[in-house]
């Protein structure tokens, strides 16, 4: 019995995980924030660079898509982290306590920021 209460727990888990944690929209807008305060709102159907925290990085933005163009911190981890074009998904750049986030479109999960 306490296998197949684990199994459908498990299943459970993960028809929840897929059905809340994705979502298809396409973001309207690329919000950046540092130090978890919003300093910049970008259109995700405007291409253009843009100089982020005193230029300590670059977006760019091209077709509806976000990246990280350039970066002064050591690791460069949020070059590597691709393009982001869906609402919620992020880009970290820790070093310079940056985020950028795709927002507008529908989020199905609730993010707690502190």
């Amino acid at each position: 019995m306490d296998v197949l209460l684990i199994a459908v727990l498990l299943a459970l888990t993960g028809i929840l995980y897929f059905q809340y944690s994705k979502t298809d929209e396409a973001g309207t807008w690329a919000v950046v924030r540092v130090d978890g305060r919003e300093v910049a709102r970008y259109a995700m159907d405007q291409d253009g660079v843009y100089p982020l925290n005193g230029g300590t990085n670059i977006l760019a933005i091209d077709k509806g898509e976000a990246w990280m163009q350039e970066a002064d911190c050591p690791d460069h981890v949020c070059m590597l982290m691709g393009k982001i074009s869906m609402t919620g998904q992020v880009i970290t750049c820790l070093p310079n306590l940056l985020t950028v986030t795709v927002e507008g479109g529908e989020q199905l999960v609730d993010m707690i920021t502190g």
